[in-house]
């Protein structure tokens, strides 16, 4: 099924020096990701419609433009470039939260992902001292050198596979409210989508990303920071791509299978986590509290965005009929198909505690017990027209993924 209008092929190709430069490459798998790239950038955008800071939204969207020239760049010099300008673009999102700890998590982010560049042109580089060319496809993942690994460890520190991840729950934690919901859906998703493109197949990938997933559920149960614990949560949905990553195979129909799953989880996982970002940082706007110990029984203040904040928290669980269930099990069924049984069973238990993770966010910030202090109480509401369309239509999104699959299986590779 076409999505959006653009023709299938190559397209915006530049001569430079002895190279050519391709900024425009058109599949299926660059489809979906700037599909739902392009739509998240939307919903954002009218989640943000009333800050007046016209810097934030220019950040906002060249961080976006990186992001889809990355998705759409034919060759491995100009994926670079849309690569940097994300992260030289996003760390404003950061610093104009205008607090002092949202300017170190802001340097801590642009120090990481500057080494992470790095490491990539050095990558880049030395293959084409290899291949003598930049174009951008499949590597041989079965005889990785030197340049391969230099550029998966590029593509896998803006996923935040850990230990390389802790620019991660600092600054979206620290970003604005509405940064957030940028955040959460660009850096991690083109990282994503950079190794389903170069290295589909590479099995390192597999127990990473299953430590990942295990690691970041258990600090999101742990933590009291409501946007954190959605950090950490992410690093677990995260973990199940790049677990999906590792065993696409492309010539076994395990193989097809997971790198299918990993495409339609993180198309899900934008729109969810979007929306559960949007739905905490409402909480944020309104209150200015993130913290659970500082919250709890906002149903009665805040109705809608607790119904919507539910429906995020249904799709992140995998519940039925909600965006989550028919993707993450893409990937699970892949990894016991593929005889992982240990691993399999790894991924089942994250997703359990992933579970455990969505109650703790509906629980301690709209039930439980009140522990808002008075002022806290009083400027707690519904917040303004926009922010609650926004979540409208990322709610309708996930019931919509989930209830009627054509809509993102017609997509899929």
């Amino acid at each position: 099924m076409r999505t959006i209008s653009l023709s299938y092929g190559i397209f915006g190709e530049i001569s430079y020096l002895e190279w050519t430069l391709t900024f425009g490459r058109v599949d299926k798998l660059s489809l979906i990701f700037g599909h739902i790239m392009s739509l998240i950038a939307i919903i954002g955008t009218i989640y943000g419609l009333h800050v007046n800071r016209i810097n934030e939204h220019i950040a906002a969207w060249t961080y976006v433009g990186g992001s889809l020239g990355a998705v759409y760049a034919g060759d491995l010099l100009t994926l670079f470039l849309f690569w940097e300008l994300m992260a030289f673009s996003s760390v404003f999102l950061i610093w104009f939260r205008g607090r002092e700890e949202s300017l170190w998590a802001g340097y801590r982010y642009l120090l990481v992902h500057i080494f992470g560049g790095v490491v990539l042109l050095a990558g880049i580089l030395l293959y084409y001292q290899e291949a003598q060319n930049f174009e951008f496809v499949a590597f041989d993942v079965h005889n990785m050198t030197l340049a391969t690994y230099l550029i998966m460890i590029g593509f896998i520190i803006n996923a935040a596979v850990p230990p390389l991840h802790a620019w991660l729950p600092d600054a979206y934690s620290e970003a604005t409210f509405n940064g957030a919901v940028f955040m959460c859906a660009f850096t991690t998703k083109t990282a994503v989508y950079a190794l389903l493109r170069g290295l589909p197949g590479l099995e390192l990938l597999i127990p990473l990303g299953v430590f990942m997933t295990l690691y970041g559920v258990i600090y999101a149960i742990i933590e009291n920071d409501s946007r954190r614990l959605l950090a950490f949560s992410q690093l677990t949905s995260i973990g199940y791509m790049i677990v999906g990553v590792g065993l696409a195979d492309l010539n076994t129909s395990i193989g097809q299978l997971a790198f299918n799953g990993a495409c339609a989880y993180a198309f899900a996982h934008i729109l969810f986590k979007g929306l559960l970002f949007m739905g905490c940082g409402s909480v944020l706007h309104m209150t200015g509290e993130t913290r659970f110990t500082k919250l709890g029984g906002l149903y009665s203040k805040m109705p809608l965005t607790f119904v919507f904040t539910l429906i995020g928290a249904f799709s992140l669980s995998a519940f039925p009929l909600c965006s989550g269930f028919v993707s993450k099990s893409m990937i699970i069924d892949a990894e016991f198909a593929h005889h992982d049984l240990f691993l399999g069973f790894a991924l089942l238990i994250a997703s359990a505690g992933t579970f455990v993770a969505a109650l703790k966010v509906l629980y301690f910030i709209w039930f439980g017990n009140n522990n808002c202090s008075q002022e806290v109480w009083n400027r707690a509401a519904d917040p303004v027209w926009n922010m609650k369309a926004a979540m409208v239509v990322a709610a309708v999104g996930c019931v919509l993924v989930g209830s009627y699959t054509p809509y993102l299986y017609g997509m899929l590779p």
